[in-house]
């Protein structure tokens, strides 16, 4: 019997599920390439590891790119890395793998997921959009004829939709996540400071005192950069508030996203979204108040899902495990 193995493969992070293990690898999108040979050096956290620190002879590439790939070959190897630590480089039988794909995706991009997948070692793949992937692996009731709103922050798309009835009634993608609320921060100390400073340093201050309305005890940190005038390290200290005001206006854009989608939810389906309120999934959930925020603009309770950063891997996992009754929601190499 072939190992079910579920994937989300996202723009900043890979998370994989295996049937009966649950998330067995949970690892940066990042590869790190021999500029020499084209050669993969690096995979995951050691890649990410030489990110704003690699010599000439190392390129590091993120070939992910709002939630879709962006260079084809780079995505193959790093699908073959993680197949083969998943489900073991001397099987008998190639896996079935489940990728989540964002909901707006098209056919193309559709097709070059799955064309990576075989490649990369799956015997079979199938595609089950992002947000029905994120409502599984969430717990909320998909198969029941009701309204459930979902709202999945990842790291290169925020994924809006109205779920019933095992598949989505109304959605909308869009290109604002979690990398960038990074590039926010990085403009805003740049502009403000006149201090450069790198992804990684952005995304460690959005995680230590990043929030989407501001504190009641607000939290400062110390960041360190290059003076862009001096050209010297310099470090500074910034506080919540000041990462608020970054970030307010990749957070409208999702705000703008949820709205459109309530807008276009049938009556029916609004009335269970009232009742039951909406829910947050992915790592850009985690950021401090941003439920509260939609809360407040929409006049929705907004509850952020436990363990919002695996929702979608696990629901992969669990999708693979239910083909048949999510046949039609579906997109694979025999459920055409």
């Amino acid at each position: 019997m072939s190992r079910k193995i579920g994937i989300d493969l996202g723009t900043a992070n890979v998370l994989v599920y295996v049937k009966g293990k649950g998330i067995v690898l949970s690892e940066p999108s990042v590869v790190a390439l021999s500029t020499r040979d084209g050669r993969v050096r690096a995979v995951g956290s050691e890649a990410l590891a030489m990110l704003g620190r690699e010599p000439e002879s190392i390129e590091v590439v993120r070939p992910m790119r709002n939630g879709v790939i962006a260079d084809y070959v780079v995505t193959e190897a790093m699908l073959k890395y993680f197949i083969d630590r998943s489900a073991g480089r001397f099987r008998v039988q190639k896996p079935e793998v489940m990728i989540c794909i964002p909901a707006g995706v098209t056919s193309v991009e559709m097709r070059a997921v799955r064309d990576a997948a075989l490649e990369a070692g799956a015997g079979r793949a199938y595609l089950i959009r992002e947000p029905l992937a994120a409502a599984i692996g969430a717990n909320i009731p998909v198969a029941q004829p009701s309204g459930n709103l979902i709202i999945d922050i990842g790291g290169g798309t925020t994924e809006v939709a109205v779920i019933s009835l095992n598949d989505i009634v109304v959605s909308t993608s869009v290109r604002v996540g979690g990398n960038k609320f990074d590039e926010a921060i990085a403009s805003y100390v740049k502009r403000k400071y006149n201090v450069l400073i790198g992804e990684r340093t952005a995304e460690s201050i959005k995680i230590e005192i990043g929030s989407a309305l501001p504190l009641d005890r607000p939290l400062t940190t110390q960041v360190r950069g290059r003076d862009q005038v001096a050209g010297l390290p310099r470090t500074i200290e910034i506080d919540s508030a000041e990462i608020t005001e970054a970030l307010q206006e990749p957070l409208e854009a999702i705000v703008n996203a949820v709205r459109a989608v309530l807008v276009e939810t049938p009556p029916e389906l609004s009335s269970d979204i009232i009742d039951k309120g909406m829910v947050m999934t992915g790592g850009g959930s985690m950021l401090r108040r941003v439920n509260e925020l939609l809360t407040e603009v929409t006049g929705v309770p907004c509850y952020v899902a436990d363990q919002p950063a695996s929702c979608v891997a696990i629901g992969t996992g669990l999708a693979l495990e239910n083909l048949d009754i999510l046949r039609d929601s579906l997109s694979g190499d025999d459920l055409n």
